[in-house]
């Protein structure tokens, strides 16, 4: 990841990697204090330096977060029902679609490829979960959608991967999260509005 221009430090690792471990016990009153992260779980936050950039070592934070938060959900998916966080995010999405989805458009939410939507689908088809129904007016699409069974199976693990997400962000305040929520949809927005083509909106996910 090239996330800045500024010439290597000098210093060893593990002094920017302590710099890191250091500012995690600042924190803000509203929050309960925070153990020192250690060498296993620092992360990416070990490419940190003190002196860097806020907005870098806020990248990096962020990105150090969401890798933790990740990585817990696929071991629990794994552990608890046998099903990777891939397939869990397919049937996520015809779950909020049950009028169905064609696959490009599912391609598109999933920010995958379509040889990989094709393979998934394959597998989820053989198990009784998805099935393709033909499009009328396109013979050569059809649209995906969740069998009852599909359903039932995606809401069960549905509600233990929700409680599992609310636990990951028990100890910040609800005042906190709206907070962070609020800001980081500021970011996303601005960050949209940067890489949006010269004179041109990007294709809807259906088109």
């Amino acid at each position: 990841m090239s996330s800045t221009k500024r010439a290597p430090s000098s210093r060893p690792s593990s002094s920017r990697a302590s710099s890191v471990r250091a500012s995690s016990v600042r924190a803000s009153p509203s929050l309960r204090a925070v153990p020192v992260l250690d060498d296993h779980s620092i992360g990416h936050e070990a490419r940190a330096a003190s002196d860097d950039h806020m907005a870098l070592k806020l990248w990096l934070r962020m990105l150090a977060c969401t890798q933790q938060i990740e990585t817990e959900i696929r071991r629990r998916l794994r552990a608890r029902f046998g099903i990777s966080l891939a397939r869990f995010d397919y049937l996520a999405q015809l779950h909020r679609h049950p009028e169905g989805l064609r696959m490009n458009a599912l391609s598109r939410y999933l920010m995958v490829t379509g040889g990989s939507i094709t393979g998934l689908t394959d597998e989820l088809e053989k198990e009784g979960l998805v099935v393709r129904e033909a499009v009328p007016d396109d013979r050569r699409a059809f649209l995906l959608k969740l069998t009852p069974r599909g359903r039932q199976t995606f809401e069960a693990m549905a509600e233990e991967h929700e409680s599992w997400v609310i636990e990951f962000f028990s100890d910040l305040r609800l005042a906190d999260r709206k907070t962070l929520y609020e800001l980081l949809g500021h970011l996303r927005a601005h960050m949209a509005a940067r890489l949006l083509p010269e004179g041109g909106s990007r294709a809807a996910p259906g088109g």
